[in-house]
């Protein structure tokens, strides 16, 4: 990757990270658009929704050329101009050449982020036009000098004494910070530019192949005068925007306005066809139709389902990594996580690589895209790509695919490390590490390596339970292994009270996680056929597992690697349907009922992002914690990332991590719990650290220590 662009992103999310008043605009901004959104969907069945979109995409991918073709001839037929351009600098050019050639001296734009993508603006100044936005956040935006921080906000990141600053350089007097005001201010300065403008150029949420139809969601009025008063009309469109029909065109004015913004529908919905009269004569519309880079991402199977992003945002309204340091770091052109993917699609993998290692990967964004796309599936093939390309880092390179495959050296290390640690851990943690290594201590401590790890301890428990009701094979992975075996010590003791005997195949090996995210598809294969023999060895009833990350690997990263090997990926789907985190499997499996013993302790849960993202485990941990007699009190955004992501907190954005954990803590404070708990050795990890770092009073434990102590 290029260094210097490395450099600048890193420099945009050293500034991001100092901005503590955009953070605390954007977290209350995240917290009312929840609110809104849950309410904009009350009386709908989401999840259908989000299935029809995704359904109606794709099926209007496979028959893209088809669909576009029609298109083009029913606005064709309709007296609109048609040009497809192949690239950013082929629309442009078209624009500009148009523009001239129509002597057009002033144009107004509204609605259109594929014209950001272009960079169309600089073009057209550069060749003599003027050029002036007219949505308020983009023309906000422009008078800075700035782009926009969000695709449905653009300047969400500024604030109204910033914008009455703005509006005084532009107006030449002192204006006031009153919304209203500035909404006036505004008006005043725009109108004229509307009258005085001879080009219009807009862009589409959606183009309907049926009748050649373009339709804009806006709401301010200023597209519908964008698109009526210039002489001359160009709508700037994604070729991916193009639905079969009507019916479906109502689909997304459904969804978009309600997950974008958590409104009802917008103020206007304005459709554009053909060649509308202008003083008595025909007026043109010329639709450019941009490719740039689409075709490429349609044409991989592994990521062309960001094909259906409607553009409504959310993926960056939801996200913690945004929230923190804001869409200026988090982004090229498009921000968060669909802004990630189309950067690689449309300016290389030079200019995605930074912010592709800047998503932690807690899947909010996956469970809010009302279109269903698996943008952090996508992600991760996007650092494969990355390793692919440039290749591991040297340590990474050493660890994954020299110890890490090999388990019996990977283990030995560990162990070897459990000793060098002595000097530097006290009481099962490590306060402070030396020298390039105590920013890793700066803000939490570390759990220390355990003198012996559970594959040595198991071999001393009594497993054995006569005429036992199930058998289980417990997958410990390398925390709950070699850091905190005591978790596999607090199954094993619940199990045996239930009459479930648990078997642990000492062969198993890492989960391949840390692999899997730092684009080791190599290590991930290997480590997923290990796994997989050695798990379903003893044909256990089921597999367990104390860490959702590990749970998510077993029952859908294994079957992903193994797709090119057809005896081995049955086996990964057999162990797939085995697999359950531990809780879900004494709830929902064993319907445990447990004695009441803990005399209304207030607990505070903190829902692990995979457990209940890509588990779909929430409520199970609740009610088990609820029979022992705890009082369960939520606290505040109990499903945001706590900041472990794994290595994200070491070696891919620590300060980034460390912020995110910070806004944890102060909601686990906030809730005036006694105990946090949690079902991930991660999670526990961050949250004990921090809580320990701190001097507080409040305790974090996994939800099986608490059953196993009871």
């Amino acid at each position: 990757m290029d260094k210097n662009i490395r450099q600048q992103q890193q420099q945009r999310i050293d500034q991001g990270l100092k901005n503590t008043r955009q953070q605390e605009a954007l977290h209350k901004f995240a917290d009312a658009y929840a609110v809104a959104r849950a309410n904009a969907f009350a009386a709908m069945d989401i999840d259908d929704i989000r299935q029809r979109i995704a359904s109606m995409k794709d099926a209007a991918l496979e028959q893209h050329d088809e669909l576009l073709q029609r298109f083009c001839n029913q606005a064709r037929d309709a007296g609109a101009i048609i040009y497809h351009a192949a690239d950013a600098a082929d629309a442009n050019r078209y624009i500009a050449e148009l523009a001239q050639s129509e002597q057009v001296k002033k144009i107004v734009k509204s609605k259109s982020m594929v014209t950001e993508e272009l960079h169309l603006n600089r073009h057209l100044l550069e060749r003599g036009f003027e050029v002036l936005e007219t949505d308020l956040g983009e023309w906000i935006v422009q008078l800075a000098d700035q782009r926009p921080s969000h695709m449905v906000m653009p300047a969400i990141h500024m604030f109204r004494d910033e914008v009455a600053r703005l509006f005084s350089r532009q107006t030449g007097t002192v204006e006031n910070d009153d919304i209203e005001h500035l909404v006036q201010v505004a008006r005043q300065q725009l109108r004229a530019e509307f009258m005085a403008a001879d080009m219009g150029i807009t862009g589409a949420n959606v183009a309907v192949a049926e009748n050649g139809a373009l339709a804009l969601m806006t709401n301010e009025g200023n597209a519908r005068l964008v698109t009526t008063l210039p002489r001359l009309q160009v709508a700037v469109v994604g070729i991916e925007k193009i639905v079969p029909t009507l019916e479906d065109a109502a689909l997304i004015f459904d969804a978009l306005p309600r997950n974008a913004t958590g409104q009802a529908l917008t103020s206007y919905v304005t459709w554009m066809r053909g060649a509308p009269l202008w003083h008595g004569k025909p007026k043109p519309l010329h639709i450019v139709l941009v490719d740039n880079g689409r075709s490429k991402l349609a044409a991989d199977s592994d990521c062309r389902q960001a094909l259906r992003c409607v553009r409504c945002g959310a993926c960056a309204n939801v996200c913690p990594v945004y929230q923190t340091v804001g869409g200026h770091a988090f982004g090229h052109v498009y921000i968060g996580a669909i802004g990630i993917i189309l950067t690689a699609f449309q300016n290389g993998m030079d200019t995605a690589a930074g912010i592709v290692q800047a998503c932690i990967g807690c899947r909010s964004c996956v469970e809010v895209c009302p279109a269903h796309i698996d943008l952090e599936k996508i992600i991760l093939k996007l650092r494969r790509e990355v390793v692919q390309q440039h290749g591991l880092p040297l340590a990474k390179n050493i660890m994954f695919r020299r110890v890490m495959k090999n388990r019996r050296l990977f283990h030995t290390m560990l162990r070897a490390a459990a000793r060098l640690q002595k000097p530097l851990a006290s009481a099962g943690e490590i306060r402070h590490l030396p020298l390039y290594f105590s920013a890793y201590t700066e803000w939490r401590t570390l759990p220390a390596i355990a003198a012996q790890p559970f594959r040595d301890r198991v071999k001393h428990l009594d497993l054995k339970v006569d005429k036992p009701r199930l058998r289980v094979a417990f997958f410990a992975g390398c925390a709950s292994d070699f850091i905190y075996p005591q978790l596999g010590e607090a199954l094993a003791t619940v199990l045996k009270q239930q009459q479930v005997e648990m078997i642990f195949p000492e062969q198993q090996n890492c989960c391949g996680v840390p692999a899997l995210y730092s684009g080791d598809s190599e290590t991930v294969v290997e480590l997923a056929r290990q796994n997989v023999t050695a798990l379903l060895a003893d044909e256990p009833d089921y597999v367990l597992t104390t860490c959702p990350t590990c749970t998510a690997a077993l029952r859908e990263h294994f079957v992903a690697a193994l797709r090119g090997d057809a005896a081995m990926l049955l086996k990964a789907r057999k162990l797939a349907e085995k697999t359950l985190d531990a809780a879900a499997f004494l709830h929902d499996v064993l319907k445990v009922e447990v004695t009441e013993t803990m005399n209304n302790i207030k607990v505070t849960y903190h829902d692990s992002c995979h457990l209940k993202r890509s588990c779909a485990v929430d409520e199970q941990p609740r009610a088990l914690l609820r029979q022992l007699g705890a009082e369960v009190v939520e606290m505040e955004h109990a499903d945001r990332c706590c900041g472990f992501g794994g290595s994200y907190s070491f070696n891919g954005q620590p300060q980034i991590a460390r912020k995110i954990n910070a806004d944890k803590l102060a909601d686990i404070t906030a809730s005036g719990a006694e105990i946090v708990a949690m079902d991930c050795p991660g999670c526990l990890m961050m949250l004990r650290g921090a809580l320990s770092k701190q001097g507080s009073k409040i305790q974090a434990y996994h939800t099986i220590e608490l059953l196993a102590q009871r």
